[in-house]
């Protein structure tokens, strides 16, 4: 956990770490840090978020998201409705970066 009470989210193949703070969905955080992930429907159910924890411990906003059990024993989640309880890692090959005007 960082100083600040944020969880550290990292994507290491881009390079990229931002803080996710408690209660904030990992999704919103990296929106927040300017992190654009895939996304569509925000409730768990259209899997366009669907990437993989490669470190990090996530619990869900819902009861059963839409992962079966042996997607979730692969580490895949889906970040629109997962928030992180532990400094998490990434692999989202479609991430980019938000263009502010």
């Amino acid at each position: 956990m960082s100083m600040a009470g944020a969880w550290r989210i990292e994507l290491p193949a881009q390079g990229w770490a931002w803080p996710a703070e408690a209660g904030d969905s990992l999704l919103q955080s990296a929106e927040a840090a300017g992190v654009i992930l895939p996304s569509s429907c925000r409730n768990g159910t259209c899997r366009a978020c669907l990437c993989q924890l490669l470190s990090g411990q996530v619990r869900y906003r819902i009861e059963w998201p839409g992962l079966s059990a042996e997607e979730k024993a692969e580490g895949w989640i889906l970040p629109c409705v997962a928030e992180p309880v532990a400094d998490c890692a990434l692999a989202v090959p479609a991430a980019h970066r938000a263009v502010w005007d």
